[in-house]
């Protein structure tokens, strides 16, 4: 598909470096070998070095030599990375004894890698539930400044062109976040806006989505999407963003016009932002399934450093696209 070759291609400029956690899960090893053969991006692989050598000969993989692999329980930086670890949550109980066990869990020794500046992305959940991918990257990582909720994107590529930017939409919330307030809601419309220019390429135009349009309905669920619109506004003045809005009038020209006269946004959408994570789910199976649209994602926004979640069924191209995702995400954080 054009847009993951996109990608791809601007991760190969990019040459971050991403860790890999679940250094001996077959899948992540295919996947990391053609990200270095292609040199997609930079990978450490965390694991025993002798296991994932003989993983990698037992799966005829020839390119894993060149990526950096640290055993989690034996390495040069283990030291610092418990000194920091201490620093930053010692204060929240944390004791020496937990910080040295801790470390030698990959998925905090990922995270602490990216807070020391050792890693610029990670990419993790192949064999892991993702409350064990995020937790140590909420607590190490940590969210943007100025920013306090982590939100999920996914990115809806259709083979009709009629819709969005070029048969391209960004859906947020679809994955992270429950019931946003008012003031959650603006910001995950501002981390979307910035996924939407660093992976898809194109100025955002952004949908604040409701069951009513422009006042057709009057609701506390409504006026927390046109206070979430305005508040958007006033922390992004330049952002091309409207609401509420109901779906079709977001994508369809006709209707747009014919619901939201004057709006630069209804009718012109390529970003949609859900009231609720039960809408964005909902919304993104939905449209993946009817339309038999590609969704990539979740695609986490909001934190200091990309980190993002697999599902545990997902493929070796899942995985490569997602380092790719991730390579452009630290690009442009």
């Amino acid at each position: 598909m054009d847009f993951i070759r996109n990608i791809i291609e601007k991760a190969k400029k990019q040459a971050k470096h991403i860790v890999l956690p679940e250094g001996l899960e077959e899948r992540t090893l295919k996947a990391a070998d053609y990200v270095l053969a292609n040199d997609i991006a930079q990978i450490t692989l965390l694991g025993n070095p002798d296991d994932i050598q003989q993983q990698a000969t037992t799966l005829g993989l020839k390119n894993l030599g060149k990526a950096n692999v640290i055993n989690p329980k034996n390495h040069d930086k283990k030291v610092d990375y418990i000194k920091l670890m201490l620093d930053l949550r010692k204060a929240k109980g944390l004791t020496e004894e937990q910080a040295e066990k801790l470390i030698e869990d990959p998925l905090y020794l990922g995270a602490v890698m990216m807070k020391a500046g050792d890693a610029d992305g990670e990419v993790a959940g192949a064999m892991n539930a993702t409350g064990d991918v995020l937790r140590p990257a909420f607590q190490y990582v940590k969210t943007l400044q100025g920013t306090t909720v982590v939100s999920g994107a996914f990115i809806m590529i259709f083979k009709d062109k009629e819709y969005g930017h070029d048969g391209i939409l960004v859906f947020a919330d679809c994955a992270v976040h429950p019931n946003p307030t008012d003031r959650e809601l603006a910001e995950i419309a501002v981390t979307t806006a910035k996924t939407a220019r660093a992976l898809c390429g194109f100025e955002p135009k952004i949908a604040m989505l409701s069951f009513s349009t422009k006042g057709s309905a009057s609701h506390e669920m409504v006026d927390k999407v046109r206070n979430a619109t305005q508040i958007a506004k006033e922390m992004a003045p330049n952002l091309a963003i409207d609401g509420e809005l109901q779906a079709d009038a977001a994508i369809v020209p006709a209707i747009g016009v014919s619901k939201a006269p004057g709006s630069a946004i209804a009718g012109q959408a390529n970003v949609l932002i859900f009231p609720t994570l039960e809408a964005g789910n909902i919304g993104y199976k939905l449209v993946q399934r009817l339309a038999h649209a590609e969704a990539i994602g979740p695609i986490l926004q909001g934190m200091a450093a990309p980190v993002n979640d697999l599902s545990r069924g997902c493929s070796v191209d899942d995985i490569i696209t997602m380092i790719a995702v991730t390579s452009n995400q630290a690009a442009h954080k």
